[in-house]
């Protein structure tokens, strides 16, 4: 009990949760003690089963709310560990209690006669839907009832008695899960029973009525996807004991690769490799090679040829799959030119990244991480005459900061920036005259970026700048152009005094401290004086932002 305080269930839920917990502690009811852990139902929005598990100094928890099931610690673990800090004197008596109901439970049930114990069982099986199923599935796999196993797990997967309007919804996903994972269950008695053919015959069939009725169940906390991992497992597990025909298996894990169950089991073919062997290896390539053939742009059949091909290592069936089915903006391109460097194969590499260049339909709408790729390559080459010449192109193409600023790299590497410059310029103050607005924004962006502040300064007055520009501009130019950086400062203070809130505050107080620096750096601290005690007057209700002027000593 070391590790369950207060503190540390504070610390692993939040204040938030915590505080909330408190309101539930009432609300808990049937505590369990094991070894290590203890459980509880507590009444929620709905009844919720809670799990604390305890390891020496240690804490964690699950539950299965909304909350808890995404991995956080909830408000009703919280609620069941009060609980128990509460009735802390009382543990090791209820810890007691718990043995002793157990102990007295198998006493009874080994007291009872064979006749007893079987009515017994036959009451519970009558009363009990779930519990009778899963007697029967025990029963026909005992006794190797193939027919009567395929009927059950057909009845475990259908949704019928789940579902409302052909729907399961999210408060019913959990039961339909666990019923259906009982298939996966019977499937794997088959398999320890030496029932091996069937048991691989059922798993691919459980697979396939579990892979059409996802799509009808709310699986948000992923319980359904875990019974396809299960069955997928099963199916692995049966295939390793029954050794089936190697052809055959490769064209079923090609098709289940290919189809609308392979996201549920997510089965991957590689993995079969020690039950396919090397006839089978190679009819799963031919067989995923053929799918390839007759739809050479399918997702699906790509990603499994690339697979297959990379586990081979052969980069030539690679580059043909990414070949087939080339994007405009080069990044295919891109992918064989990494596949090729990989290999070792540079000029090659080379090649496929200059073509991709060239056929993009508009170099403006290309792939940047393909232009980068070239430009770093021509730069380890030391052709950095051509390096230079793609981020030009580049840029010409995309007038933006980020292209002038890899231009202005490759040309300083290249030791001609000042003309290149000139040029991006000119193309700069062109996009002025027909963008307007925005290409005058761009401009300052970049003469800010080169720290021309003259020229930044000047293109802001004629072509127009954001307030961000602008501030930008002040705080750049205020240690030498204090004249020029107030105005634009108390402009920007004057917008924002007309709006509440501590992050508008927050901004207000910064302006005013830059508007302070200005004003004693022309000599007029006096007008400082009388512009803050102005807005101090006019500004008086605003309680948070009077506490954060006087903080900073304005």
């Amino acid at each position: 009990m070391g590790g369950l305080t207060e503190a540390k269930l504070r610390a692993l839920a939040g204040g938030r949760s915590f505080e909330r917990g408190l309101g539930y502690v009432d609300e808990v009811s049937g505590v369990e003690f094991g070894d290590g852990w203890i459980r509880a139902s507590v009444q929620g929005t709905e009844r919720y089963e809670v799990e604390l598990l305890l390891g020496g100094r240690k804490l964690a928890g699950t539950c299965d709310c909304p909350y808890g099931q995404e991995g956080n610690f909830c408000k009703h673990l919280v609620a069941l560990g009060l609980a128990v800090i509460a009735q802390k004197a009382d543990l090791p008596r209820l810890r007691k209690a718990a043995r002793d109901r157990t102990r007295g439970l198998e006493a009874w049930l080994t007291g009872l006669s064979r006749d007893d114990l079987l009515a017994l069982v036959r009451e519970e099986a009558v009363e009990d839907r779930s519990l009778r199923r899963r007697l029967e599935l025990r029963a026909a796999s005992a006794h190797g009832d193939v027919a009567g196993i395929r009927s059950r797990i057909r009845e475990l997967l259908d949704i019928g008695p789940f579902a409302q309007y052909g729907y399961v919804e999210y408060a019913d996903a959990r039961a339909y899960a666990d019923q259906a994972g009982q298939a996966v269950t019977a499937i794997r008695s088959l398999t320890a029973s030496g029932q091996v053919t069937d048991a691989t015959a059922l798993a691919r069939e459980a697979i396939g009525r579990l892979a059409s009725v996802v799509e009808s169940v709310d699986d948000s906390d992923g319980r359904l996807g875990q019974v396809g991992a299960d069955l997928a497992d099963a199916h692995h597990e049966a295939c390793r004991a029954a050794r089936p025909d190697p052809e055959q298996l490769a064209h079923w894990l090609v098709t289940h690769a290919l189809g609308e169950a392979a996201d549920l089991t997510d089965i991957d073919p590689l993995d079969y490799g020690d039950v396919l062997g090397e006839r089978g290896t190679a009819a799963l390539r031919r067989y995923a090679a053929e799918a390839w053939q007759a739809n050479r742009t399918g997702w699906a059949e790509k990603h499994l040829m690339q697979r297959l091909a990379k586990s081979g290592r052969d980069i030539d069936t690679v580059i043909a799959v990414h070949a087939a089915d080339l994007a405009p903006d080069g990044h295919t391109h891109l992918l064989v030119a990494r596949e090729l460097d990989t290999a070792g194969r540079t000029a090659e590499a080379l090649e496929w990244a200059e073509r991709g260049i060239r056929e993009a339909e508009d170099l403006a709408d290309v792939d940047t991480a393909l232009v980068d790729h070239l430009a770093d390559r021509y730069t380890r080459t030391d052709r950095l005459a051509d390096a230079v010449t793609l981020r030009r192109d580049h840029f010409a193409a995309r007038r933006t900061l980020l292209t002038y600023q890899q231009l202005r790299v490759a040309a300083v590497a290249a030791d001609c920036w000042l003309t290149e410059r000139e040029k991006a310029l000119e193309l700069l103050r062109a996009d002025v005259e027909q963008a307007g607005a925005y290409g005058g924004r761009v401009l300052v962006d970049i003469l800010l970026d080169d720290k021309d502040l003259d020229a930044a300064w000047q293109a802001a007055h004629e072509h127009g700048a954001h307030d961000g520009q602008w501030l930008t501009l002040a705080d750049q130019s205020r240690p030498t152009r204090p004249a020029d950086a107030l105005p634009v400062y108390l402009r920007l203070a004057a917008s924002l005094a007309r709006e509440t809130g501590n992050r508008a505050y927050e901004q207000l107080v910064s302006l005013l401290l830059s508007i302070r620096d200005c004003h004693h750096r022309l000599g007029t601290p006096d007008d400082f004086t009388t512009y803050a005690a102005d807005l101090r007057a006019a500004q008086k209700r605003k309680r948070n932002l009077m506490r954060l002027m006087g903080d900073c000593g304005l």
